[in-house]
């Protein structure tokens, strides 16, 4: 049979590693899809750099036009990244009746519903798997292995430089303006780290795996994100001293009232598996109703671990290519006209506990009147750690005192309030800080 023809827009990091890794297996990846699968055109800015990659026998252009279109390329791979032009080339390649592949998790978190209804309705498919966590096959495991499970939720360290950070935070015991400056010098983290320290990376990829979950339509423009530039070193010593620790997590659950999907720090048990992920590392944990808790871990980007995502996708299409469209894994795991409207909850109704830090005047009735506000809103304390005067670092006026708190299970809504009461306290001396909990029982 003769071997099906892919077109690659964009040479960089992953273009380069999936090149190089497709060169490199061909008969055995060519044993699993039945055909061979070769890239025979590629479309650079830099076509002197990209022919001296790909060697003489493939042909470079400028203009990734020349691929879109082009009747000998049956699979167009996508790799530019953002929302601009790659959403035209993507939305120009189904038109023409090319199967796509791509990594752009922000291209398809924000415009994936228009682009998975133009690719159903001419027939091809678009495939991703390269779009969130890297090489770890978590896309195909929520759309197929899992199929039949009803999930009840996800949890997933899906950024690596994120996790890196808070990793060294962690081993250094140092702020995180310090780390990050140190992560940049070393290449780990972007000059411009903003969409992996705001957590926009995450909750792309979040969004992914939540409409693949709960069949509902990617809903970026819903999910709540909260990166980590306002973590400390104390709170992440607190934490340990709790037996906790803290990690960037895209969250999303199924609750009675509607959908849960979110991105923000939390404590985790040091116990939990995920909490040991270290270092850039990623891991997703999936809780099914049947199969119970399962855990992904691996490589959540880099050349060569996302050119294996990459290259699954080419095989996956290669087997159906000549399949019938209506046979075909749907894109987002349920059947286009069995996609349910469950509401995405606002952050002020999610139900999830606190741990508290607030740096409080070190005198008599304080706490007191912080556990008062809190049992008034209905919110119950599950622990209390105090730090003393002599271990708060820096010159101050007055004696101050830290003051730890963990709740039990209070609705968002109530937290604020409390937080706002407590914070207009005037024995409460900085910004309380409040990072949220998640057991992952």
């Amino acid at each position: 049979m003769k071997p099906i023809q892919v077109g690659l827009l964009g040479i960089g990091v992953v273009g380069s590693g999936t090149f190089n890794v497709l060169a490199r297996n061909q008969q055995e990846i060519k044993r699993r899809a039945g055909r061979g699968i070769e890239i025979t055109m590629v479309a650079d800015l830099n076509v002197a750099r990209a022919q001296e990659l790909v060697g003489p026998n493939v042909q470079v252009v400028s203009d990734a036009r020349a691929v879109i279109g082009n009747p000998d390329i049956d699979i167009v791979i996508e790799l530019i990244g953002g929302y601009g032009i790659a959403k035209t080339l993507v939305l120009e390649a189904i038109a023409a009746g090319q199967h796509v592949v791509t990594a752009n998790k922000a291209l398809l978190a924000v415009h994936g519903t228009e682009i998975f209804a133009a690719a159903s309705a001419k027939g091809v498919m678009v495939a991703f798997e390269a779009a969130v966590a890297g090489g770890i096959p978590i896309i195909k495991a929520l759309r197929e292995g899992l199929t039949a499970n009803r999930i009840q939720w996800i949890a997933g360290i899906i950024n690596g430089t994120t996790n890196f950070l808070l990793s060294e935070m962690r081993d250094k015991g140092l702020d995180f303006a310090v780390v990050l400056k140190e992560a940049q010098r070393l290449g780990y983290a972007e000059a411009d780290p903003t969409f992996d320290i705001e957590g926009v990376d995450a909750a792309h990829k979040a969004t992914l795996m939540s409409a693949i979950a709960f069949g509902v339509p990617v809903q970026f423009e819903k999910a709540y994100i909260e990166g980590i530039t306002k973590l400390g070193a104390a709170d992440i010593k607190y934490a340990e001293q709790l037996g906790y620790r803290i990690k960037l997590l895209g969250i999303t659950k199924r609750t009675s009232a509607g959908i849960e999907l979110r991105v923000h720090p939390c404590l985790v048990p040091a116990k939990r598996l995920i909490a040991n992920v270290e270092g850039a590392m990623n891991a997703v944990v999936v809780q099914g109703d049947a199969v119970g808790t399962t855990l992904y871990y691996g490589k959540g980007a880099g050349s060569e671990p996302t050119a294996s995502a990459v290259i699954a996708d080419l095989v996956d299409i290669a087997r159906l290519h000549t399949a019938d469209a209506a046979q075909r894994v749907p894109h987002l795991a349920f059947q286009p006209n069995a996609m349910s409207d469950l509401a995405v909850l606002p952050m002020s109704e999610v139900v999830t506990s606190y741990y508290l830090r607030l740096r409080v005047a070190d005198e008599t009735g304080v706490l007191a009147k912080v556990t008062g506000i809190l049992a008034q809103a209905g919110i119950s304390i599950d622990a209390v750690l105090q730090r003393e005067a002599d271990e708060i670092s820096g010159e101050a006026q007055v004696a101050q005192t830290d003051v730890i708190i963990l709740t039990h299970d209070c609705v968002e809504a109530s937290m604020n309030a409390a937080i706002e009461e407590m914070q207009a306290l005037p024995s409460v001396l900085e910004p309380i800080t409040r990072i949220r909990k998640e057991e992952l029982a």
